[in-house]
């Protein structure tokens, strides 16, 4: 590619994901209006320990994931996103609604610190799901269990974040496109572990069409969206099934990866997600870890990832953000090979000995 054509990319990517961050920036902004904001009486405050987060350091990590972002996509790890197209204004707007209309349910939940609603309302047979499952994550409406929650859940997590999930997911789809460099994709076992309504498992077979891959979420509403949104695979399949009971053979996977579910554990299962990741990788295999960053990664910011626990709802996030994942993966025979930082996200990769 030559300098004017580069330029010409680089300047359409930043107008892409500046509209985009702008987009879903003003939908977190104005559900922050109609909440009152989120410095109310009762609510949690920055601890003197870790200090009040600092903005300059959280906007220059925010332009950092960008750069890298382009970069990747410029190295081929992934093509270009292009997210603003005419065809899904409908749905964006249709998104934002819903959002919009749930921001008040979700704002009573904080109010009266109600983490639980969900368990009054799971129908007959959910006991087959863990205690720590049966929660209103983020104080979502629904939890993970109805398909209205899987229908908001992208726009949820992307208004959140000021439109950077998808670019912080990206990271770990990186990671995935360096293992299969000069590899026949139809013989690579991929599995999306927690991958939820099928989102980021759906841009990695956009890429990879060939993968033999398979998604595992425990939610029957998300399991059913995954299955849904790729549908267009048919050798994907889709599993409602808990991580850590996978009813998968040992050794029978080439990649493993996991975004965003390590937080929502308690600390018992994460150690047993991690044994059975072990068990299912090849020798040789690889495990892609990409969660939040964790106290130290970024010290002018602890004081936010101290908050969030408290201010969203995230029971188990607390005793995570001072877990030590290098030795818990170690203890399950996990080797690390690389770490990289996504704005609040940490990508890390363990290989399988063999």
């Amino acid at each position: 590619m030559d300098i004017a054509s580069k330029t010409a990319a680089r300047a359409r990517y930043a107008a892409e994901q500046g509209i985009r961050s702008a987009w879903y920036g003003a939908q977190m902004s104005a559900a922050r209006r109609k909440a009152s904001g989120f410095n109310r009486p009762g609510e949690p405050t920055f601890s003197p320990t870790r200090g009040t987060p600092d903005m300059a350091a959280l906007r220059k990590a925010w332009f950092d994931l960008f750069i890298q972002d382009r970069l990747n996509a410029e190295a081929g790890l992934y093509p270009p996103p292009h997210d603003l197209r005419v065809r899904d204004l409908p749905r964006a707007l249709k998104s934002a609604r819903a959002f919009r209309e749930d921001v008040a349910e979700v704002d009573r939940r904080r109010l009266e610190r109600n983490g639980t609603e969900i368990r009054e309302t799971l129908p007959e047979g959910s006991n087959r799901y863990p205690d720590y499952y049966r929660q209103n994550f983020h104080f979502q409406s629904g939890g993970w269990f109805t398909d209205e929650s899987a229908q908001l859940y992208d726009t949820q997590v992307e208004a959140l974040f000021t439109g950077t999930a998808d670019a912080m997911r990206r990271a770990a789809l990186a990671e995935i496109s360096r293992e299969l460099k000069g590899r026949d994709q139809r013989g690579v076992q991929l599995l999306d572990l927690a991958c939820g309504n099928g989102r980021f498992l759906s841009r990695v077979m956009g890429i990879y069409p060939r993968l033999q891959a398979r998604g595992l979420d425990l939610s029957p509403s998300y399991t059913e969206a995954a299955r849904k949104r790729l549908a267009r695979w048919p050798q994907v399949e889709v599993l409602h099934e808990a991580a850590e009971a996978m009813p998968l053979a040992d050794s029978s996977l080439d990649i493993v990866v996991s975004i965003f579910l390590f937080h929502e554990l308690p600390p018992e299962i994460r150690t047993r997600v991690l044994s059975e990741t072990a068990r299912v990788l090849k020798p040789g295999g690889l495990f892609i870890l990409a969660d939040s960053t964790q106290f130290g990664d970024y010290p002018e910011m602890d004081g936010l990832l101290e908050y969030f626990p408290h201010g969203f709802h995230e029971p188990y996030y607390e005793t995570y953000l001072a877990w030590d994942k290098a030795a818990a993966c170690e203890t399950a025979g996990l080797v690390k090979e690389r770490e990289t930082l996504a704005f609040l996200t940490k990508v890390t990769t363990w290989r399988k000995p063999g």
